[in-house]
């Protein structure tokens, strides 16, 4: 064992005896003198080797990486390190051990390594020994005990549910396991908990939580995983305020705990309507303003055939106005803004600058009157831009809502020191898609419908909302969920909507509708995001920073080398060749 670690000695400490182990992050031999830094998971200690010392020309072999066990006295360094929290004090080393050599290592081992990110992948063990990711997982660790802290506080249980199940659609791909001894047969692997978790409050479990790895299939990028993890609650007996009141409770605990901050307020809460409308998003930043503002009524009588012909199509025109924006954006900028807007299926973005007279593609089209109509229901003067997405609403929305995030970034309007967590609720119950020509849930099918819309539900669902609930901070949805149906002739009227026949709703669900019908409580939950709440916390915007051992974009393991082949035999056994 060690008496300390390598972050825990101070001038208080001189005189005294140590027996420590650790790493060589650096060596440096001045000749007659050579200082080794020895790091552990806690932080670095100097290690000192002067000319009288025997020892120091057993340090010629030693290299990066090398793992010592050393003894010595504490001593004050004539030099001091005001950086390190051991700057002020050495180790005088009376006996060196080294416990296993290292090859050199193929990056650098610290914050600032020079490595791609291939390569740290694929040495994977050696890029977690750099402080950085150190520290990142340490936080991981004080958050997930800080959120099961406070969940046992409040009489939770914890619980694990299976990993091998049955595949039912969830809105991403599943993936499957092949099983032995039923050929033809698969398991799925977990997308969320969901069903088991409601099962479990039929089976009379008020109050559960798991910390749940769950699988997606699905394309990634710089937030996402295949294999991620959740915080995951539900609870019996309840209605949606206590499920919000709980979820914000334990937000504010964790913050507190990990980052020393309070909130007093309650946490704001926005329809999920007026976070479109002003927002153009169901996860908005709202750091920063530039909200979007609909100006169809403005242009009713346009001559400009674009908007023209969407506003006949029942479309949107969605309008930002920048404020000291005919100088502050250049040409390119705006190309750039054009080129987001088609991106997210806009046919473009048109601007209009108000320097000495109007200007630009839409000046020829704005009469006096709708100059002063935009005055006044956008604040649009002399000096400022004003850009428009015309499309379908839900095309429209998206795409001024990403321009208006690409506006944020480029005027330095964020402030990424704020924390400006935001309950969306009264979700849509449905969506409605023209291509397929069917309904989709817009959280999931067993969402419950609000009370006062259930007589709507049969001849009206896209007018229904449901009593589901997302929690955005910084424009990322952090956590969502909803109260759940526990009626079994609710839960087939949804099936229905959502064009799933008897035979399919027995198929994938008849566990659940059979459960049902014994009696199920009220009940609703919430998952959060535990990835994402440390990306959050640490201030990562990779996804890669916060999980052990990451995939690519590609869903690949560069250290295992996963998914790779298997051997013919392993094949024939499984079924899957003959």
């Amino acid at each position: 064992m060690y008496t300390h670690h390598n972050n825990a000695l101070r001038l208080q400490d001189v005189g005294q005896e140590v027996k420590l182990k650790g790493f060589v992050a650096k060596k440096r031999d001045l000749g007659t003198l050579v200082f080794i830094d020895l790091r552990d998971q806690e932080g670095i200690t100097q290690l000192a080797f002067d000319e009288q010392n025997d020892l120091r020309s057993i340090t010629t072999g030693i290299k990066h990486e090398f793992v010592l066990e050393v003894r010595g006295v504490v001593r004050e360094r004539s030099s001091k390190n005001p950086d390190l929290p051991t700057g002020d004090i050495e180790i005088d080393v009376t006996q060196l051990e080294v416990l296993a050599q290292a090859k050199t290592p193929p990056l650098l081992i610290q914050d600032d390594t020079d490595a791609l990110e291939e390569t740290r992948l694929t040495y994977r063990y050696l890029d977690l020994r750099r402080p950085y990711l150190q520290k990142m997982f340490r936080l991981r660790h004080d958050i997930t005990q800080s959120v099961r802290s406070f969940l046992n506080g409040e009489n939770f249980m914890e619980f694990e549910t299976p990993i091998l199940t049955k595949s039912t659609p969830e809105g991403a791909r599943d993936y499957v396991v092949p099983s032995r001894l039923h050929e033809g047969h698969f398991y799925a692997l977990p997308q969320s908990p969901q069903l088991f978790k409601q099962l479990l409050m039929i089976s009379g479990f008020e109050k559960y939580y798991q910390i749940a790895k769950c699988f997606r299939d699905e394309d990634l990028r710089s937030d996402r995983q295949p294999e991620f993890t959740q915080i995951d609650i539900e609870m019996s007996f309840i209605d949606q305020e206590a499920v919000l009141d709980l979820s914000e409770r334990m937000i504010k605990h964790v913050m507190k705990t990990i980052k020393g901050l309070t909130f007093e307020e309650p946490f704001p809460r926005l329809p999920y309507h007026e976070a479109m409308r002003r927002f153009g998003s169901d996860k908005p930043d709202t750091r920063f303003g530039l909200e979007l503002v609909n100006v169809n009524d403005v242009f009713e009588q346009t001559s400009f055939s674009v908007f023209k012909t969407v506003l006949e199509a029942s479309g949107n025109l969605e309008a930002i106005t920048v404020k000291g924006g005919a100088s502050q954006l250049s040409r390119k900028d705006l190309d750039g803004f054009g080129d987001i807007a088609k991106r997210y299926g806009a046919k473009g973005l048109a601007y209009l600058k108000w320097e000495d007279a109007l200007a630009g593609p839409l000046a020829k089209f704005v009469s006096d009157e709708e100059r002063d109509a935009l005055n006044q229901v956008t604040g649009f003067e002399q000096g400022d831009i004003l850009l428009v997405v015309a499309d379908q609403p839900s095309i429209a929305y998206d795409a001024m809502g990403h321009i208006r995030l690409a506006l944020g970034k480029k005027l330095d309007l964020i402030d990424e020191t704020v924390f400006d967590f935001t309950w969306i609720v009264d979700w849509p119950m449905f969506e409605y898609d023209a291509t397929e020509g069917r309904h989709y849930a817009l959280h999931h099918p067993f969402t419950r419908v609000q009370s006062q819309d259930m007589a709507r539900l049969k001849d009206e669902p896209t007018c229904v909302l449901a009593n589901a609930y997302d929690l955005v901070v910084q424009g990322q949805e952090l956590g969502g969920g909803s109260l759940r149906i526990h009626e079994p002739l609710l839960q087939a009227s949804v099936f229905e909507i959502l064009g799933l026949s008897e035979a399919e709703q027995e198929a994938k669900f008849g566990f659940l509708k059979d459960a049902l019908t014994y009696g199920a409580p009220p009940h609703g939950g919430i998952a959060f995001g535990l990835d994402r709440l440390v990306m959050l916390l640490g201030g990562t915007k990779n996804i890669r920073d916060v999980i052990l051992f990451p995939k690519t974009t590609s869903a690949q393991c560069l250290m295992t080398e996963a998914p790779s082949a298997l051997d013919e035999a392993t094949l024939k056994a499984l079924k899957l060749q003959k």
